[in-house]
């Protein structure tokens, strides 16, 4: 089975948790399916769940290569000297990245409301890029734009290789395969 989940924002991407706080239990009714893949719980968007082991390891091992794509909302207006170092790769307290997939992008039209909404400050725009990447490190795409300047306000996630978000409110799950 898969399942694809737009994981709210304050979501754990967990079943449980000792805390109260919001799990994928409120959202995914099916049994023995497990996140293939992560969220942070301050991340939205595509969630991948299975219970099929070796379909988890296929989407979620760097070594197969599936690109993950995001919607980033930053702090600022991005230029292409930040753009092209996310395409080198960027240097982290880990080492450094892989080359992304970086572009500018439109705030999407179809992107539903935030609760609570991205901090708002007239001064200081704030601009939307897409960024594709191929490994999966914690909080990668946040680590890697605050190195190149741009602090992530917003991070959605809409494509795990062949499967994309494809209007599933936050929320809402769809069964890809039984």
């Amino acid at each position: 089975m898969l399942i694809a989940l737009n994981k709210p924002y304050g979501v754990l991407c967990q079943f449980t948790d000792a805390g109260g706080r919001r799990t994928l239990a409120e959202f995914v009714r099916q049994k023995d399916v497990y996140a293939a893949g992560r969220l942070d719980q301050d991340s939205e968007g595509l969630l991948l769940l299975t219970d099929d082991g070796p379909l988890a390891h296929r989407l979620t091992d760097p070594r197969h290569k599936q690109a993950k794509t995001y919607l980033v909302q930053v702090d600022g207006a991005i230029d292409e000297a930040a753009l092209q170092a996310l395409r080198r790769g960027v240097s982290l307290n880990d080492g450094p990245t892989l080359p992304a997939e970086a572009v500018l992008a439109a705030e999407p039209d179809w992107l539903w409301p935030r609760d609570p909404p991205v901090r708002f400050r007239k001064a200081i725009p704030t601009s939307w890029l897409s960024l594709s990447l191929r490994e999966g490190r914690n909080r990668q795409v946040r680590r890697m734009t605050a190195a190149v300047g741009f602090p992530t306000l917003r991070l959605i996630r809409v494509r795990v290789g062949e499967h994309a978000l494809d209007g599933l409110a936050p929320g809402q799950i769809r069964v890809i395969a039984e």
